[in-house]
């Protein structure tokens, strides 16, 4: 397993970033690789995707509405 290689890490966190070394250091990893713009390669959900998803997960009964029926 591979480390974190701290000096780019770093570098684009408080560079590219701006933020301080505080702020850093209190992010989790996954808040950093967010923040760096990875992982947010996935497309925002069209219709297909939701038909597909309807499709896949059927409502089997009704639940409650918001309408009060």
């Amino acid at each position: 397993m591979s480390g974190f290689n701290w000096p780019v890490l770093m570098r684009a966190g408080m560079t590219g970033l701006r933020l301080t070394p505080d702020q850093f250091w209190r992010l989790t990893p996954a808040e950093l690789q967010l923040m760096l713009g990875q992982g947010a390669g996935l497309p925002a959900m069209n219709r297909a995707g939701l038909d597909a998803l309807l499709a896949a997960y059927p409502d089997t009964t009704q639940g409650e509405r918001d309408d009060g029926s």
